[in-house]
This record gives C-alpha cells, sequence and structure tokens, in this order.
C-alpha cells in the first residue's frame, strides 16, 4: 500500500511559481511512475506531467510544457511538480498518483494509487 500526500498549493498571480510536493509512504517509491493530474470546476482530471521510475523520463501535456517541470527525490521519497509561468488556465486541484507498470501516460484507470488534492488558484 502507498500513500501519496500532497501539498504546496495555494493562490498566486498570474505569471507567478509555485511548487508542489507528493510525500509517498514506503519503501518503494523507485519502483512507481509517479504522474500529476489536475482538475478544474466542471471539467474532467486531465494529465498534467509524468516521472519514470528513476526519474530518467519525464512527459508533459502540451498546455503545460516549457512552464512545469516534475522532478522526483528518491532519498525523500517526494516528487515535485514546479510550475511557473502560471495562467489562470492553470487553476485546478492537483493529484499526484502512482502506478507500477508503464502503459498510457494519461490513462486514469491506470493509476492505483491517489493522493487527496491540493488546491492551486491563479488570479488574474
Amino acid at each position: 500500500q502507498v500513500q501519496l500526500v500532497e501539498s504546496g498549493g495555494g493562490l498566486v498571480q498570474a505569471g507567478g511559481s509555485l511548487r508542489l510536493s507528493c510525500a509517498t509512504s514506503g519503501r518503494t517509491f523507485s519502483s512507481y511512475i509517479m504522474v500529476w493530474f489536475r482538475q478544474a470546476p466542471g471539467k474532467e482530471r486531465e494529465f498534467v506531467a509524468g516521472s519514470s521510475w528513476s526519474g530518467g523520463s519525464t512527459y508533459y501535456a502540451d498546455s503545460v510544457k516549457g512552464r512545469f517541470t516534475i522532478s522526483r527525490d528518491s532519498a525523500k521519497n517526494t516528487v515535485y511538480l514546479q510550475m511557473n509561468s502560471l495562467k489562470p488556465e492553470d487553476t485546478a486541484v492537483y493529484y499526484c498518483a502512482a502506478k507500477r507498470y508503464g502503459g498510457s501516460w494519461n490513462e486514469i484507470r491506470e493509476y492505483d494509487y491517489w493522493g487527496q488534492g491540493t488546491q492551486v488558484t491563479v488570479s488574474s
């Protein structure tokens, strides 16, 4: 069983930055593909960014490419999402998720573990 706990959300002006953290329990952090999804009010949950088991490969949604960076710290069992040049349309609840095996980055059903989410609000 893996527990995920997100933090770092908040209110920021457009153009600003935030760094989200997702702390994981357990000793098998490196065995999991870690990703971030987000869900805006009235919209479906969408993939944002993903990191392979070692962190050597990353993948981003087109909407955040060049602005967001996913990284992972194995010593702290934590994955991060650095968000720069934030836009009002980035406003959403951000979730981290984990799965053991590859497949599709953005297939929600493939992810076994989810955090509770952290709210990000970007004002114009």
